[in-house]
């Protein structure tokens, strides 16, 4: 796991009016990457192009420095992931040809881009963000994985194409001016992450998952192509029995937890009480397991007692650790600088905790992630199954029926009512919908061009139209939520404290078992994950394998309503950036909601807090607009 950066251009050019050092633009990139890579940081350049790489040793601690040439000197290469299949690979390039002078994954990447061209991301099996500067042709390729594990940022501004692991990396080149994109800031405010192309900083782009770029020096655009797309294929009835469902997930599972075993360090695991982390954590071969929650041993919010006691029985050197509210609030503004852009999901603060105290121990962990998206583990996917028998009333009669239940105050089946009268394009934008189009509009001073959350997703369900409603809930979820909020703060949180966080679930050979799993064994009734916890009775006690996803919980409830909690909003809505692009008004009627468990009250609060302290850290008071 490393740090990549760079930019392509001329020796050295007038930017805004000086002259900088070429040298020094790229040590500064470098160093605002070093905890992703403290182990080493080497550089590279030529007439035209810079490559910064800061790294995390973890396979052939030795070798496999970079930035990386070819036998001739003329393709580079800066890469961050792991290859799991990158022996097979090597056997095969050197078949072809090629030769080798390390041991590690990374010289496959830089002979693969010879022998494949842009076709190179098709035959890996991992996670990784790379890109191979080509010297002769004075073009740049780039690709981030199949899943968005790995993240890329990109700009083009004044002349230079630059890139990094984090937008951090890039902020330090003179060429970029920083400005705050605001269309960003509404969509946030319904999807709690940055769901847009163009991340929160104007011009600064990420690289979607499943997709490369090309750039040729000089040039006033790149091109992007899509190398892979996450689609959902489930077997009509008669598919397999579920005891053959069973053998093959758990074959994809077992093999793909034993290929992300590959490192030259010791590897450990998060922990929860639930069956995601369980399973890889019973499978895995390392020996330590590591939980963080809030509250005493009985609390819904602390999973440390079914965590440890599940590690007892898998023979796992076990470590919890209780975060109290004050080390909560301290390490806010930590995570969100971390984090590179908002985040409405407050156990991102959660995951800084526990990435935290496995880095004490552990170079790598393995974790969960992942398992909910490919085989329908979010309770919402069984939605569905809940208004089969509702919606089959004519839809003009659901209509006048929820129409009558918005006048009606919150209680137990207006929700029903309203969802159940509208197609499933409407009403699901993704785990979390926070402020509907009308409320950010309203909490909101600047119109922006923002579009409507059903517009923004409109042609991602149309990819999917031929699926059962749950299976394109699922797709929307792949393509969005799991690189936007799962897969952002599972790395920034690692990275942070100098940690590679692996993700068995997200791996090519499991995805193609799991896209396949009929629609019948991924939601049974209001169980989710049917047949996925099925198979984890295998390795796992009945109560692990059956248990309600939790997710990560924080109690933003009395956190919000505690001294130190309405002192930390009091703040954040007292602040300059709060007057500039929030109403008084409006953020005053959030604040008097807090912790009554009103609706999503207390998740709104947090992403708009969020924002404030994100902002607060990233731009100052002139860097407004």
């Amino acid at each position: 796991m490393c740090g990549i950066c760079g930019f392509i251009e001329g020796n050295k050019k007038e930017v805004c009016g000086e002259t900088f050092s070429r040298e020094d633009i790229l040590e500064n990139m470098m160093a605002a990457l070093i905890h992703r890579g403290p182990d080493q940081g080497k550089s590279w350049m030529s007439e035209h192009a810079a490559l910064g790489f800061r790294r995390l040793g973890i396979i052939d601690l030795e070798g496999s420095v970079q930035p990386m040439a070819n036998e001739s000197g003329d393709k580079l290469l800066v890469f961050n992931g792991e290859i799991y299949n990158y022996k097979e690979l090597r056997r095969e390039l050197a078949e072809a040809g090629h030769c080798f002078y390390s041991q590690g994954d990374s010289e496959v990447l830089v002979h693969g881009y010879e022998e494949w061209g842009e076709h190179l991301p098709e035959h890996l099996r991992g996670m990784f963000a790379f890109a191979v500067w080509d010297e002769k042709k004075q073009e740049i390729f780039a690709a981030r994985d199949f899943f968005g594990i790995k993240p890329f940022y990109y700009t083009l501004s004044g002349g230079y194409f630059v890139f990094a692991s984090e937008i951090k990396g890039i902020l330090p080149h003179p060429a970029y001016q920083k400005r705050l994109n605001t269309e960003a800031l509404e969509q946030y405010l319904s999807f709690q992450y940055s769901v847009l192309e163009e991340t929160f900083f104007q011009g600064i782009y990420q690289l979607r998952p499943g997709h490369f770029l090309k750039y040729k020096r000089g040039g006033s655009s790149l091109e992007l192509g899509r190398y892979f797309v996450p689609e959902l294929k489930p077997e009509k009835p008669g598919g397999g029995t579920k005891e053959e469902w069973i053998r093959r997930l758990d074959a994809a599972v077992g093999d793909s937890v034993n290929a992300h075993m590959a490192a030259d360090v010791e590897i450990g695991a998060f922990l929860s009480g639930g069956v995601d982390s369980a399973l890889v954590a019973a499978e895995f071969s390392g020996d330590k397991a590591f939980t963080v929650g809030f509250g005493n041993e009985t609390s819904r919010y602390n999973e440390i007692p079914q965590a440890r006691e599940l590690a007892e029985g898998m023979h796992l050197t076990h470590k919890g650790k209780r975060i109290s509210e004050k080390e909560f609030w301290e390490a806010v503004p930590e995570a969100l600088y971390h984090m590179d852009e908002p985040s409405g999901d407050p156990s991102a603060v959660a995951l800084y905790f526990v990435a935290r105290e496995a880095a004490r121990k552990v170079k790598v962990v393995v974790s969960g992630e992942g398992a909910d998206e490919l085989f329908g583990g979010y309770c919402i996917y069984c939605e569905p199954n809940a208004l089969r028998l509702y919606q089959k009333l004519p839809l003009f009669l659901r209509k006048g029926v929820a129409k009558a239940a918005a006048h009606l105050p919150e209680m137990k089946g207006r929700s029903f009512l309203l969802r159940g009268s509208r197609p499933v394009e409407e009403r699901f934008i993704g785990n979390a919908r926070l402020f509907t189009e009308e409320e950010r509009k309203r909490l909101l001073k600047e119109r922006t061009r923002a579009v409507s959350p059903q517009k923004l997703l409109a042609e991602d369900y149309r990819e999917a139209k031929d699926l059962d409603e749950a299976s394109r809930m699922q797709y929307i979820d792949l393509l969005h939520w799991l690189p936007g909020d799962i897969l952002q703060k599972a790395d920034r949180m690692s990275m942070a404290h100098s940690l590679e966080l692996r993700v068995p679930y997200l791996d090519r050979v499991v995805f193609e078992t799991a896209r396949r799993i009929p629609a019948r064994l991924k939601q049974k009734g209001q169980t989710s994950k049917y047949i996925f916890r099925r198979m984890a009775r295998r390795y796992l006690p009945e109560s692990s394998a059956r248990r309600r996803k939790l997710g990560f919980p924080v109690p933003l409830g009395s956190f919000f309503t505690s001294e130190a909690g309405a002192a930390a909003l009091n703040e954040a809505f007292a602040s300059p950036a709060a007057r500039c692009f929030f109403h008084r008004e409006a953020l005053l009627e959030l604040q008097n909601g807090r912790g009554c468990g009103r609706g999503n009250t207390n998740r709104k609060l947090w992403a708009v807090y969020a924002f404030l302290v994100w902002y607060g850290i990233y731009f100052t008071e002139g860097e407004m607009l």
